[in-house]
């Protein structure tokens, strides 16, 4: 794990450069069945150092949520964008990350003069830098990771109780055993996403079992 300070070799550097207002951007929520996913795009103030900030896969739920207050307190700017399930569908799980990116960047209230992102590239008339692996390399990009996996959690939260059955408070939509059980068991919901495998296959045995009773 990268030290806090070593954390901010990207961000220094572009400092050194001249550029201010950096935001780091990241997404959460591609490998869900359910659920739309969800980016969000961070300009710190790097003056006012904020200690713990990592990958949020690597932080308690706690933690997570602690920071996501300091976060959203100290930055300069930050904004979310989400994709829902059915534009998922429509156009693929990478090119909506792509799209809740763009949506985060444009929807920041202090426009950004450098975008540090994890893994991508977007079309986006800014300078900007893909960091395999950056929200555990860019301190910036590790605070949009966490704001964005606590955004997301509160939707997923709300949809349990619209979708009661599924778990989705629990695993938030992620392919887990119970959530494939449940799948199997229940009728996919209007949230999941039916260009996905394990919910094709859920809709295909419902459409099977419905013609036979049919055929009964």
């Amino acid at each position: 794990m990268k030290s806090q300070n070593d954390m901010l070799e990207y961000e220094r550097k572009l400092l050194r450069q001249g550029y201010k207002r950096i935001a780091g951007v990241d997404e959460v929520g591609r490998g869900p069945l359910a659920g739309g996913v969800l980016a969000a795009a961070c300009i710190l103030d790097l003056e006012d150092d904020i200690q713990g900030i990592n990958d949020s896969k690597k932080i308690s739920e706690k933690k997570r949520n602690h920071l996501y207050h300091e976060i959203t307190t100290k930055s300069i700017a930050y904004a979310f964008g989400y994709v829902n399930e059915r534009e998922i569908d429509d156009i693929n799980i990478y090119q909506a990350s792509k799209l809740a990116m763009t949506r985060a960047i444009n929807a920041l209230k202090v426009e950004p003069d450098y975008l540090l992102i994890d893994a991508m590239t977007l079309d986006l008339d800014l300078p900007q830098n893909g960091i395999i692996k950056g929200d555990t390399l860019s301190k910036s990009i590790a605070a949009a990771s966490i704001i964005a996996k606590v955004k997301r959690d509160e939707i997923m939260e709300k949809f349990s109780h619209i979708y009661p059955g599924f778990g989705f408070e629990k695993h938030k939509g992620y392919p887990t055993k119970f959530h494939i059980e449940k799948l199997r068991e229940l009728k996919p919901c209007k949230i999941h996403r039916k260009s996905y495998k394990p919910v094709q296959d859920a809709l295909l045995k419902q459409l099977q079992f419905d013609l036979e009773e049919e055929n009964d």
